[in-house]
């Protein structure tokens, strides 16, 4: 509905800066923390590495460990089987040289019996035997081959087994030792060669064979020497290697079959799994290592996954050519690393929280900042931006057109409704500039609140035809609609200063444009138009310079004493002598000069230095007639006697002084008296000292005959207005003389200003007033012995 105040909503801009001053903190904050986390990841990767390296080492050392423990019990018992073929080759020689002819039998039981000797000393052995090819110790066509077995009661039993197989090489360790072209290898002894597990029907036992091949001086081939060991000798050295507590350790046979249980407990279920992912890795095809081979023993590693749970393998071949390992949890090896990931968390969400938490303070104390500084800048009640920031954008702009739009009569809606209804209207009245600004679209035009009942507008540069048409659409659209204000339709009107500048200058102050503005919001009242463009011809601005520059002098001279009295004479018609003075401030310039008080007194007045004048006034007037006998009057602001501190100091010196009675206190009647009960209370406190009190410049402004009625005075002062043309302004002698008529009714005597010639003085005396000055008498001197002359 129109003139109904809007809704009111945020005023406030778009807080684009402080929403990108946030998005870059927290960007940095981010960036900190992701920075942390990779440093920490990078830190802990290497720690990892390190110590996942340090304990993969560790395990290799127990796993060759253990392996070195198998290969030395296979060195043991290929030793064993060595030993055997030697006895057999020095036994060949013995028959050949050192007992020829001698009988077979006898040779042969020195042979068992040496052969059964060295099996009791094979710890463990589960036989051992010597098989000669055919015609070596025996009949060519025959072969001797003694062969003693462990028996069941414990002892030992040599096998009959010639009734078994012809030949050795029909014996089931044969083809599972040797090579089918072993025959044609290097002849040499100390060799061993090893079987595969195979089972023993004989023995009912899973046996291991060892065969060594025995010569004779020449390199021919004698046989071979044979020594078998169950296989469960190897199983239970394998379980009694233990790497990590949940590891286990495994010896598969040259055919990639394995030799034992894995030491994992009860879970068979799970053990056979780990057996069949052993097996199908065929590790023994990974070694090309010969049994009883010598070499270093180099560990290999692989990874397998065995129902869900990863292992790692470290296994080598043996000297025997089996394939022993071990096979750790890759949990197992982690769990070094936990109590340092640990630590690591720990240290890690501690300095992140540490820098959050800061990050927290830090961006609360930025944000606090940010408020404070967007209060500095905005307008607590409208939400626009201040003078501050007006000032600050001026600064930051070289062609711009400024409007400043002034409520006329605000200070009226404020006495009539109250403040509250006075902020109505300003929260009103911004709504719709804000409106207005965002319907014309104009690029960079910004809306301003400024102290009091002002606003102010900002657009770039432009011509002042568009100037003068942008502020007529303002008022129209201030004034268009009344506010509405508790069912009061309130009008609103303004004034509109417009003030441009097309190139700013290093010189320029940044409130120039400002107050060249309000220049011409004052001027377009005084002339009654509702917007005005800054004419720099006017001089008003030189103006406010002026005041400046007195204010400055003025508060100079005061600080260093240079305000001293100078004395009007006052001629007594009467007796026709000079019989009173009048005080006037003057200023006296370091160079000697000195300034009357119309140069400064409303300076004065507006900078609230007066009372200061006036105290200074009182001391030196006081001190100056303290030894004359003339009556002296010292002039006096309504704003003095309405001040209890300066009515002090005048009753103290009145009191110290003792010269009451020669004092007379001269009250402007043109300076805005609000209330006659402060001067009617004065004249009753300086009164019984003897001080008399005169009216000043009587007959100016709104001259009120009833107040003057109510108040003990003993003078009017005729304003110089009246008196200067009083011998040709019939008008004004008509005005003097009733005054002259009034004061007589009351008993108070007068005092014509400005006599400043012969015929205004006749004048004077013809209308009958008591006292003359002026230039006529004197103008005011710096001291006051002026002497008429009685002749």
């Amino acid at each position: 509905m129109p003139g109904i105040f809007p809704s009111r909503r945020d005023n406030r801009k778009s807080p684009s800066s402080r929403q990108s001053i946030m998005w870059l903190l927290g960007l940095l904050l981010l960036v900190f923390i992701v920075g942390m986390l990779m440093l920490s990841s990078l830190n802990l990767n290497y720690s990892r590495e390190a110590l996942s390296e340090l304990r993969r080492q560790q395990i290799s050392e127990v796993v060759i460990g253990g392996l070195a423990r198998i290969n030395a019990r296979q060195s043991a018992l290929a030793s064993y089987t060595i030993t055997l073929a030697n006895v057999g080759e020095s036994f060949h020689e013995m028959v050949v040289n050192g007992f020829p002819g001698t009988d077979r039998s006898v040779l042969r039981d020195r042979l068992e019996h040496s052969l059964k000797s060295h099996f009791q000393d094979f710890e463990g052995a589960s036989g051992a035997g010597l098989w000669f090819e055919p015609g070596v110790l025996s009949d060519p066509d025959t072969s001797y081959m003694p062969y003693f077995v462990q028996g069941t009661d414990g002892g030992l039993e040599l096998m009959d087994t010639a009734g078994r197989f012809d030949h050795y090489r029909d014996a089931p360790w044969y083809s599972r030792t040797l090579n089918p072209g072993w025959a044609n290898e290097s002849p040499g002894s100390g060799n061993v060669f090893w079987s595969t597990v195979y089972f023993d029907l004989n023995t009912e036992r899973a046996l291991l064979t060892l065969a060594s091949p025995m010569y004779d001086r020449d390199g021919n081939l004698l046989g071979m020497a044979t020594t078998a060991w169950g296989a469960d000798q190897i199983v239970d050295l394998i379980s009694r290697i233990t790497v990590t507590e949940n590891s286990f350790a495994f010896l598969n046979d040259r055919n990639n079959r394995n030799l034992s249980s894995l030491s994992q407990g009860e879970d068979s279920l799970e053990e056979q799994a780990l057996i069949d992912a052993i097996l199908a890795q065929n590790l023994a095809a990974e070694s090309s290592r010969q049994p009883g081979s010598e070499t270093t023993e180099i560990l290999t590693t692989r990874a397998i996954s065995v129902t869900g749970q990863d292992y790692e393998l470290y296994f080598a071949q043996t000297r025997a050519g089996m394939v022993y390992g071990a096979g750790v949890p890759q949990s197992e090896i982690n769990a070094v690393l936990l109590p340092m990931e640990r630590i690591n968390y720990r240290i890690l969400m501690g300095t992140v929280s540490a820098m959050l938490l800061l990050s927290i303070y830090l961006l609360y104390r930025i944000i606090q900042l940010i408020r404070e500084l967007q209060a500095s800048y905005t307008d607590a009640l409208t939400g626009l931006s201040n003078r501050a920031r007006l000032l600050r954008d001026l600064q930051n702009q070289r062609a711009v057109t400024l409007f400043i739009i002034n409520l006329d009569r605000f200070s009226q809606i404020n006495s009539l409704f109250g403040n509250d209804c006075g902020d109505h209207v300003l929260l009103a009245v911004a709504n719709r500039l804000l409106d207005f600004a965002g319907r014309v679209r104009k690029r960079g035009m910004k809306v301003y609140r400024l102290p009091g009942d002002e606003f102010g507008i900002l657009v770039p540069a432009m011509e002042p035809a568009n100037a003068h048409d942008l502020a007529g659409k303002i008022r129209d659209l201030v004034t268009v609609d009344r506010i509405l204000w508790q069912q009061q339709r309130l009008a609103v009107d303004v004034s509109i200063g417009i003030a441009m500048r097309h190139e700013r200058r290093a010189e320029d102050a940044a409130d120039q444009l400002v107050s060249q503005a309000k220049v011409a919001v004052l001027q377009a009242r005084e002339q009654r138009r509702h917007h005005l463009l800054y004419d720099p011809d006017v001089g008003i601005e030189e103006n406010y310079e002026n005041n400046l520059y007195w204010a400055n002098r003025l508060k100079e001279a005061i600080d260093h004493d240079r305000l001293v009295p100078w004395f009007q004479p006052i001629h007594d018609n009467q007796s026709g002598r000079i019989t009173k003075y009048e005080c006037l401030v003057r200023m006296v310039e370091p160079d000697g000069s000195v300034i009357s008080a119309g140069r400064f007194v409303d300076i004065a007045n507006r900078l609230r230095l007066n009372r200061r004048i006036t105290e200074l006034m009182i001391v030196k007037c006081f001190a100056c007639f303290a030894e004359r006998k003339e009556e002296f009057s010292i002039n006096l602001s309504y704003g003095d006697i309405a001040e209890p501190e300066t009515v002090g100091r005048i009753l103290a010196a009145l009191e110290s002084s003792g010269i009451g009675d020669r004092v007379i206190f001269e009250i402007l009647e043109s300076d805005g008296i609000s209330s006659y009960d402060n001067i009617d209370a004065f004249i009753e406190q300086v009164k019984p000292f003897g001080c008399r009190v005169a009216i000043d410049d009587f007959g100016t402004g709104y001259s009120n005959f009833s107040h003057l009625l109510s108040l003990n005075v003993d003078y009017i002062k005729i304003d110089g207005s009246l008196i200067r043309n009083l011998h040709e302004d019939h008008t004004a002698f008509l005005v003097t003389s009733g005054i002259v008529q009034f004061a007589r009714s009351l008993n108070m005597r007068t005092v014509a200003e400005f006599v400043h010639n012969e015929e205004v003085q006749s004048r004077v005396q013809e209308l009958g007033i008591d006292f003359s000055q002026g230039e006529y008498f004197s103008m005011p001197l710096p001291n006051p012995d002026y002497r008429i002359d009685e002749t």
